[in-house]
């Protein structure tokens, strides 16, 4: 498995992430994104008319892409109250029409970008600081 319980479990109650792609200069991209954590730890972000975004060029010219979703934990959390905590998932996308969207099937377009992890950093998660790890 890619992700620990404790990583799946937080990454499927949470309804938004940033993506972050680089440019055509180089320069980086940070969006907001719908997400699906999938069954094989790969990422699914989806969007509306997601093949026309810029967000989807990037991640289809520069793979090398990462993801992040983080809060504040609530203040009954047993590892983090009141702090902020988080995973961030560094990969390869790879951009791939499905035949139903992730998220909001009724209004996202069926373009995806699929990221694959290789990397993954967590905070305040299952212990107070930080930890990384290669999946490759």
């Amino acid at each position: 498995m890619i992700f620990t319980e404790t990583e799946r479990a937080y990454l499927t109650a949470q309804l938004l992430a940033r993506l972050a792609t680089t440019g055509p200069d180089g320069s980086p991209q940070v969006r907001p994104v719908g997400f699906r954590l999938n069954e094989d730890g790969t990422i699914d972000i989806g969007g509306p008319d997601m093949a026309r975004s810029q967000k989807y060029r990037n991640a289809a010219a520069r793979p090398e892409v990462s993801v992040l979703v983080d809060d504040m934990a609530p203040d009954d959390d047993p590892v983090a109250s009141g702090w902020g905590r988080g995973i961030e998932i560094r990969g390869r996308a790879e951009v791939l029409a499905v035949d139903v969207p992730p998220v909001a099937p009724d209004r996202f377009s069926k373009d995806i970008v699929r990221v694959h992890p290789r990397r993954i950093i967590t905070w305040n998660l299952e212990a107070l600081g930080s930890s990384s790890r290669t999946v490759e």
